[in-house]
């Protein structure tokens, strides 16, 4: 699952990640609407945007972790992980995947 404001970014890591063999079973574009796309969906990795327009990534990390069945999140940003300070490291996301870096062996890297 994507979560992700930007609609172009969103379709292009769907693009690339189903090139590279993930399946995108779902998407948001805020906050608001992570937590419900997530139980009916019910995926196995969350993408998600640190910066969204009505909510904190980082924030949103500990309630999914909260779910039953809670998938794996990963952190994506525009900005680089140094300037979230320590709050990535200590958050219960599996990792942080730069936007321009994002690939399915970068994804599959972290979730191994």
């Amino acid at each position: 699952m994507i979560v992700d404001d930007n609609d172009g970014f969103r379709s292009l890591a769907r693009a690339v990640l189903e090139a590279d063999g993930f399946a995108v079973v779902g998407e948001a574009a805020d906050a608001a609407g992570t937590l419900p796309a997530v139980a009916e969906a019910q995926p196995d990795i969350v993408l998600l945007d640190i910066q969204l327009p009505d909510g904190n990534g980082l924030d949103l990390v500990e309630q999914i972790a909260g779910l039953d069945g809670s998938p794996a999140v990963v952190l994506v940003s525009s900005r680089e992980a140094s300037d979230f300070g320590t709050r990535i490291e200590s958050s219960r996301a599996r990792g942080f995947i730069l936007k321009s870096r994002l690939s399915g062996p970068a994804l599959a890297a972290l979730l191994s």
